[in-house]
């Protein structure tokens, strides 16, 4: 006999997708300086990082994969019209190529959830905000990408503000 599934609460599903993002983020990261396809670094992921042991006795969260994947897919499907998104909302000198690669790989993933229409896109932001908050807690970057993202986010869906 098999043990009954046990649907999740929405708070986990909550925190499972929010893990997507983040590892979204770190894969894009990979991707750009290892150039692994996404194919390669999908897997890795869901080998070596959803779920797994940090330390004794810490788990790393699991990831919404169904979310994970979306995100990397329309990231690298859609990168070059994200990249002038991205563009269009930083200053004329910053352009994209120039910003922290953390930066660009964050941009890529909120982008993929905007031009996607996947989620609200005062969700991706504040979502987004705290994947950099995660990444640069001491810093000012947690603005700067609230900032950017406001931008990306009325060009993406106007219709939502």
């Amino acid at each position: 006999m098999t043990d009954p599934v046990v649907p999740l609460s929405g708070n986990k599903k909550r925190l499972m997708r929010s893990a997507a993002r983040l590892y979204a983020v770190q894969a894009l990261f990979q991707m750009e300086h290892s150039n692994q396809d996404v194919d390669g670094v999908y897997a890795e992921f869901l080998e070596h990082r959803f779920g797994a042991e940090v330390d004794e006795g810490t788990d790393m969260i699991d990831g919404d994969v169904d979310l994970f994947r979306a995100i990397l897919d329309v990231a690298v499907d859609r990168q070059a019209k994200i990249d002038q998104m991205t563009d269009r909302a930083l200053v004329a000198k910053w352009p994209i190529a120039r910003i922290d690669p953390t930066l660009r790989a964050l941009f890529r993933a909120a982008g993929a959830e905007m031009v996607s229409k996947s989620a609200p896109p005062r969700v991706v932001i504040s979502e987004f905000v705290d994947v950099a908050k995660s990444f640069f807690p001491e810093g000012r970057e947690a603005k700067f990408v609230n900032a950017v993202l406001d931008h990306m986010a009325r060009e993406a869906q106007p219709e939502a503000f």
